[in-house]
Order: C-alpha cells, then structure tokens, then sequence
C-alpha cells in the first residue's frame, strides 16, 4: 500500500479560485460524493485557461486531455459550502502539465483534499501530442512551485 501523503497547507499552492457546492453534490451520507472532487479539480483548472484567454473548449485547436488524476480524502465537505480549490504547477513538460490541486473549506489552512491532475496537449483534428503553445505556457509557468 502507498504511503499517504503530506496533508498541504495553502502555501503550497499559487492560485485559488472559489468552487460554490451544490445540492446535487451531496451523497446519501449527507457529504460531497467522492468523484466530485474530480469535477472540482477539472473546473478550477480548465476555468483558470479559460478566464486567461488560452482555451476555447469549443475551437481551440489544441487542447489539454486528461490522461492521470488522483485524490486523497482528509475531511468531508458538503452543501451548501462554498470551497476554494488551490492550484500549483508539480511538472510542466513539453507535451504535459501536471497540476497540484487541493480543496479547501473556506479560512481553512489545511486541504480536506488533495491530488494531482495531468494535462497531455493533443491536436483537436489528429488527437496527436503537440507542444504546449507558448501562451498556454505563459499561464502556467506563474503557478510552478
């Protein structure tokens, strides 16, 4: 069995963005439903390219695929919470990023979850690995830890 990891504070991460729960969220144990946390952490990411003019998810030729994403649970959080996900770079290759990404309750100092999310840019016509564009990579490079 792996060993777990770390729980991260706030000062391991470059970028928050605010993640509102929803009532759909919650499962019958009365807590956000653990896949959730995936749609959170795919959100703040793919908000954050689109807010900073580098992703259309409708026309741009390039786009990020999701080929790895993991999750380790510290405590639950549930409707009606709003949480802010935090945002750091672990790698940015050539073709792939890979994201450090962790929900946060609201003044929490520790994350209630944590994981990683790998980005591989691919050409939207030929499915191919390409470069990460230069303005992509303008983007993410401020959230390299």
């Amino acid at each position: 069995m792996a060993e777990r990891p770390e729980r991260l504070s706030r000062s391991a991460f470059r970028l928050f963005r605010p993640v509102p729960t929803r009532w759909m969220d919650n499962d019958v144990y009365g807590h956000v439903n653990n896949v959730v946390y995936y749609s959170y952490f795919d959100t703040a990411v793919n908000a954050h390219l689109v807010d900073n003019g580098v992703l259309d998810p409708a026309t741009s030729p390039v786009t990020g695929l999701v080929v790895e994403t993991s999750c380790t649970y510290f405590e639950s959080i549930s409707f009606p919470e709003t949480v802010e996900a935090g945002i750091a770079l672990d790698k940015l290759g050539r073709s792939s990023v890979t994201y450090r990404v962790a929900i946060f309750k609201e003044r929490a100092e520790l994350a209630a979850a944590q994981g990683r999310f790998t980005h591989v840019y691919v050409d939207r016509a030929s499915g191919r690995p390409v470069e990460i564009p230069a303005a992509t990579r303008a983007v993410l490079e401020p959230l390299q830890a």
